[in-house]
């Protein structure tokens, strides 16, 4: 019988399979190794095959597309509710089928090799980032222990480094040990550096991320993030489904007539919300300096908290962007 969709639960070593016909009839459940995933659905018609978004989806997707099938990723907690016994293979692939049929059902836009790529260089920089910052923290303990205290910041941490080599009261035993914590700081540091002038590059050199520049909030950080992140812009239908996808909008707990409105949902992805965030706080601060002219944030801060503005021209920075890279036009000022 022909197989018209197909719930493909993923894993590291063992794929589970399980296929439909047009009745809606099971005709298929498979275990397959990781090896032999791709020869199973070469011998197969093309049709459609649900998977959840996690770990390694979109490399399968793009597989799956070459071999003329229609792949569709889905959000894991949109999967879920489908599962239908206790959660195993053969429930979780069961799952996948039932859903991707749902008209309802909202998808996750499959990435390519260049958006996965850029935003490879966005994560290794951020995890250099927070290395570096533990390593910060522990320099800072280990000389508390010898009398010797600074305040925090980038300054005072290049202070605590250079203490180490010259302050009497560091002990030889110690010294020797902290210089090679000095060593991975300056190390990490350099690694940090060749990120941030590559992200630089990179944004110089795509079309869309010199568009989303055009956009006061928006730096190279910000706009590659963006672009390798959101994949299709033309798959959301609005800015606001953007500023949602992103967690940027209110969280709603709504019933029986009477809407309720929280903080924000905070789904999505949270590092590009922290550095639209980052960005946004960096203007409003600027804007209550009085440094650069902004009468829709100027207009907020005199009714609202300083973060409460910051998230708000977040959320405003959202749906610019969606607008940017959907209509291929620069930023233009509202007069």
């Amino acid at each position: 019988m022909t197989i018209i969709t197909i719930g493909l639960d993923t894993s590291k070593s063992w794929f589970q399979v399980h296929g439909v016909d047009a009745d809606g009839q099971a005709v298929v459940r498979r275990k397959l190794p990781r090896s032999k995933v791709l020869n199973f659905f070469a011998n197969l018609p093309p049709c459609t095959v649900g998977l959840e978004a996690c770990g390694g989806a979109h490399y399968w997707a793009r597989e799956l597309a070459k071999l003329a099938h229609m792949p569709r990723l889905m959000p894991a907690r949109y999967v879920r509710p489908y599962v239908k016994t206790n959660k195993h293979d053969a429930a979780d692939a069961e799952a996948c089928c039932e859903a991707v049929q749902r008209p309802g059902m909202r998808f996750v836009p499959t990435k390519t090799v260049e958006q996965q790529s850029m935003l490879m260089v966005h994560r290794v920089r951020d995890l250099l980032i927070r290395q570096r910052t533990a390593a910060v923290n522990a320099l800072r303990g280990h000389l508390s222990e010898f009398g010797i205290v600074r305040p925090k910041g980038t300054a005072s941490a290049r202070e605590l480094m250079s203490l180490v080599a010259t302050d009497e009261r560091v002990p030889p035993l110690a010294r020797e040990a902290l210089d090679g914590l000095v060593d991975q700081i300056r190390d990490t540091e350099q690694k940090i550096a060749a990120f941030n002038d590559r992200i630089v590059a990179m944004a110089k050199n795509d079309d869309v991320c010199r568009r989303l520049m055009t956009v006061l909030t928006i730096g190279p950080f910000v706009a590659t993030a963006l672009v390798a992140t959101a994949g299709d812009p033309n798959y959301f239908s609005s800015g606001r489904h953007f500023a949602a996808w992103l967690g940027l909008t209110p969280k709603q707990h709504s019933t029986a007539g009477k809407e309720r409105f929280g903080g924000i949902s905070k789904r999505g992805d949270s590092y590009v919300r922290k550095l639209l965030i980052h960005g946004a706080r960096a203007t409003v601060h600027n804007i209550r300096s009085v440094r650069v002219k902004g009468a829709w944030v100027a207009g907020l801060l005199a009714r609202r908290h300083f973060n409460v503005a910051t998230v708000a021209l977040a959320n405003k920075t959202a749906r610019i962007a969606w607008a940017v890279m959907t209509t291929g036009q620069n930023y233009r000022v509202a007069v």
